[in-house]
């Protein structure tokens, strides 16, 4: 016998149900009326009535190769009708062939042999590769990272994010972290170049290491207080700040010269977003330890995970049982991200995405010469920022941010005649950065239509 469907719920009625039974504690409720959504595909996602919203957030950076990707999904399907369940302490092909590819690409570009361990979320591999350092370096529980950094919003990963807010309610997993200055040179000291303040920042943190009074080394024992320093190659919540490229080598001399590991958070920026595989390669150091999740499966399916050197990461020092999470090596993540690695691989991303990434910033720099509320564009590839600032073009502007995300959701800029929507993220130390990550298969269209439509919303949304 056949049964009806329920009747689908009106929007108002969904919110009333929200309201009453959805936890407010994750970050949809940001704004008073979130946007509920229907469907999506390429670079955009489509509301009840089909209106269209270009996207240029991309979940985080986490749909880097297009909504509904036809050849991501065929494997999706395809895993589902063949081995959708596993228990974690089974092997599976794609498990094993995902390690090898993304071990095997790290040795030939760092030149070091590893190992990679899976989860299912940024923040997870981050706790993961938390347990793994601390083990490498005997126990050692203080770790460096970056004002404006972002690792995750578990407890360990909170501790070593510098935002105070996602620690203020809960305390502390350990010690928080030293964060030390980064090269954020829209706000660093005048008439200073961007690559003289990236070695100014190195100059202050190796004087960390001179004295023992400065509480960071035992001279006589030779040994750090530091397990690790946890960097973005390119600030991602902080705002796509790109530091200079001198900036890691010479930051990564200074830590090999006191033991201190380098773990590169490629979670926002991996996977191509930069023109590389992973951003790290653009400023040639070596990592120790590297994270990655997100677009991985391009949003498929939660996958997360840490490559580590083999001298941290083989079996007789991180043996079986060091970390668990039921669904860590999922098969329907798993086979899904290397059919996204072999694709991506296949592509022309390393040209494209620079390619695209120019055109797009040329874009903002047009912008920006048209409107003094742009206070900074730059970018790397397509990681791409434009900080919104007052009309003396420097101090933060919050509230014009604001407005511009949630008239942007309205689906009613104008376009050439056409009615449509734009989405955007917020970022920056002063939440007043659009922080751009299109999709990496975005044409050249529809970078012109983004720019018209920022165009748009900056005359809707600036204040006379």
């Amino acid at each position: 016998m056949y049964d009806a469907p329920a009747p689908q719920l009106t929007e108002a009625e969904l919110r009333a149900l929200d309201a009453q039974y959805c936890s407010w504690g994750d970050t949809v409720h940001y704004l008073a009326q979130p946007k509920f959504f229907e469907t999506c595909e390429g670079s955009y996602m489509y509301d009840a009535e089909g209106r269209a919203y270009l996207d240029l957030q991309m979940w985080y950076s986490t749909v880097n190769f297009g909504y509904r990707n036809p050849r991501l999904n065929a494997v999706a399907h395809h895993q589902l009708d063949t081995l959708p369940q596993i228990a974690s302490s089974h092997l599976h092909r794609e498990k094993v062939e995902l390690a090898a590819l993304i071990a095997r690409d790290a040795e030939a570009k760092f030149g070091a042999k590893g190992r990679v361990h899976f989860n299912v979320g940024g923040a997870q591999a981050v706790e993961d590769s938390l347990k793994l350092v601390r083990n490498a370096s005997g126990g050692k529980s203080r770790m460096l990272a970056f004002q404006g950094s972002y690792h995750g919003r578990t407890l360990g990963a909170s501790s070593i994010t510098s935002s105070y807010r996602y620690r203020r309610r809960y305390g502390h997993f350990g010690d928080r972290a030293h964060f030390v200055e980064f090269p954020y040179a829209f706000r660093g000291p005048k008439g200073m170049s961007k690559e003289e303040y990236g070695e100014k920042i190195v100059a202050d943190f190796a004087r960390l290491f001179e004295s023992e009074f400065h509480g960071a080394y035992d001279l006589k024992a030779q040994e750090s207080e530091f397990a690790a320093f946890y960097v973005e190659p390119v600030q991602g919540t902080g705002g796509y700040v790109v530091p200079p490229l001198n900036f890691f080598k010479n930051l990564k001399a200074v830590l090999d010269q006191y033991g201190i590991m380098l773990a590169v958070d490629e979670v926002q920026m991996g996977m191509y977003r930069t023109g590389k595989l992973w951003a790290i390669e653009h400023f040639g150091v070596q990592p120790d330890v590297m994270i990655f999740g997100k677009s991985v499966t391009n949003g498929l399916n939660p996958l997360s995970g840490i490559w580590a050197k083999e001298a941290f990461i083989n079996p007789t020092v991180f043996p079986p049982g060091s970390t668990h999470s039921t669904f860590n090596a999922n098969p329907m993540g798993t086979s899904v991200a290397l059919e996204t690695l072999r694709m991506a691989m296949d592509s022309d991303y390393e040209r494209s995405v620079p390619e695209k990434g120019a055109h797009f910033l040329e874009g903002l720099k047009d912008l920006q010469k048209r409107w003094p509320q742009i206070g900074d564009v730059d970018g790397l590839g397509l990681a791409l920022r434009c900080e919104l600032c007052e009309t003396d073009g420097f101090t933060p502007d919050k509230a014009l941010m604001d407005r511009m995300v949630a008239e942007g959701l309205k689906g009613d800029l104008d376009v050439d005649g056409k009615k449509m929507g734009l989405i955007l993220n917020v970022g920056g130390y002063h939440k007043n950065v659009i922080t751009l990550a299109p999709s990496l298969n975005i044409t050249y269209e529809e970078i012109d239509l983004a720019l018209k439509l920022l165009d748009t919303l900056l005359r809707r949304c600036v204040t006379t």
